[in-house]
C-alpha cells in the first residue's frame, strides 16, 4: 500500500497560505495530535555528527535524574535507539503497513521497545525513497503514541532527525517541540548546516512553539570557530563533548556511555551529559539566533 494514499491533503500547506514562511510547502500538524505535558526537544544537525550518540546519551541522563523518557528516531535507517536497546528495532511504519495501516489493530508491544534504564524507544523509520514524506510518519507515530496513553506518562520526549534535512517532512518534529538543539563540530560543513537548520526553526517558531534552545559542540577539541559564529548570530553553546575513542567504541559496542566501562575522560562527558540534561529540565531561555546568508556565512567562515 502506497503510503502516500493516506496523507490528508488538509495536512499540506500552499504558497498563497503564508504558513511557515512565504513560499513554504509543508506537511501541518494535526489539530489532536500534539504532546500536551512532556518537555519535547528536537536534535538537528549535519549528517553524521552524532546526533543519535547525542540523543541516546542525553536520553540515559534524564532517565538517570529520574524522568520517563521516549526516544523517537526519525531516520528511515531506523538506528536512532539501537545503543539503547542492543538492536534494529521495528519501525512504526513498518508494523503500520503489517496491519495495512490499521492502527487499532497495533499495540505498543509492536513498535516500543523498552531501552537502558527504562528509556522508551520508537523509531519512526520512513517511506521508500520516493514514495511518501516523512512528515506524515513522524505525524502518525505521534498519533500512535498518545493514543496508546504513553505520552501521558512522559516526562521527557526527544525526537532524534535525519541529518540537515529541515525541508518538508522532516521538519515536522519542530512543530512538537518546544526547543529545538543543534549538534555541530567545530568545522566549516557542520557550522554552514547549523545556519540553515537555524533558519528553519525560526520559519517554524512564526506558527509554532518551538524556539531554538542552543547548539551542542561534538567531536571537537576546540569551539572557537563554532563561539565566533555564536557571537555573530546569537546562538548559544550549551554543552562541549570532545572527540573521544571510548565515544568511537560505545558505538561499536552498541552501548551508551553510561553502560561503558572506566576510560580516561568518560567521567567527564557522563558528567556533561547530567548537566545538560538538568539545565534542560531547568528550562533555558529560548535564543533569538540571527542566522547569515549563506554567501555572508561562507566569507565569515574558514580563516585562521
Amino acid at each position: 500500500m502506497n503510503v502516500r494514499q493516506h496523507i490528508p491533503l488538509t495536512q499540506l500547506g500552499n504558497s498563497a497560505s503564508g504558513l511557515d514562511g512565504e513560499g513554504s510547502v509543508q506537511v501541518h500538524l494535526e489539530p489532536d495530535v500534539q504532546i500536551d505535558k512532556a518537555k519535547v526537544f528536537a536534535v538537528y544537525g549535519k549528517g553524521g555528527i552524532g546526533k543519535s550518540t547525542t540523543s541516546s546519551n542525553l536520553s540515559v541522563a534524564f532517565s538517570k535524574l529520574g524522568k520517563r523518557v521516549i526516544q523517537i528516531g526519525c531516520d528511515p535507517k531506523h538506528d536512532s535507539t539501537f545503543t539503547l536497546t542492543k538492536s534494529l528495532i521495528p519501525t512504526v511504519i513498518d508494523v503500520l503497513e503489517s496491519v495495512e495501516f490499521h492502527a487499532e489493530e497495533l499495540g505498543t508491544e509492536d513498535y516500543v521497545v523498552e531501552g537502558y534504564n527504562g528509556v522508551m524507544c520508537v523509531e519512526a523509520g520512513g517511506p521508500p525513497a520516493g514514495t511518501g514524506c516523512g512528515g506524515y510518519v513522524v505525524g502518525q507515530t505521534v498519533k500512535l503514541l498518545k493514543q496508546h496513553h504513553l505520552l501521558d506518562d512522559a516526562d521527557v520526549v526527544i525526537f532524534d532527525v535525519l541529518g540537515d534535512v529541515v525541508c518538508g517532512g522532516f521538519a515536522s518534529p519542530l512543530q512538537h517541540a518546544e526547543r529545538a538543539l543543534v549538534v555541530t563540530a567545530n568545522d566549516f560543513d557542520s557550522i554552514f548546516a547549523m545556519n540553515r537548520i537555524a533558519t528553519a526553526i525560526n520559519a517554524k517558531a512564526k506558527n509554532y512553539g518551538v524556539r531554538i534552545g542552543g547548539v551542542i559542540a561534538n567531536r571537537s577539541a576546540d569551539t572557537d570557530e563554532i563561539d565566533r559564529f555564536n557571537a555573530a548570530t546569537g546562538m548559544r553553546r550549551l554543552a562541549h563533548f570532545r572527540d573521544l575513542d571510548v565515544i568511537r567504541r560505545s558505538r561499536l559496542r552498541k552501548s551508551t556511555l553510561f553502560e561503558m566501562d572506566d576510560a580516561p575522560g568518560l567521567q567527564a562527558v557522563r558528567d556533561e551529559y547530567l548537566q545538560l540534561a538538568q539545565n534542560l529540565w531547568n528550562g533555558t531561555e529560548a535564543v533569538p539566533v540571527t542566522p547569515m546568508r549563506d554567501r555572508d556565512l561562507f566569507d565569515f567562515l574558514g580563516f585562521d
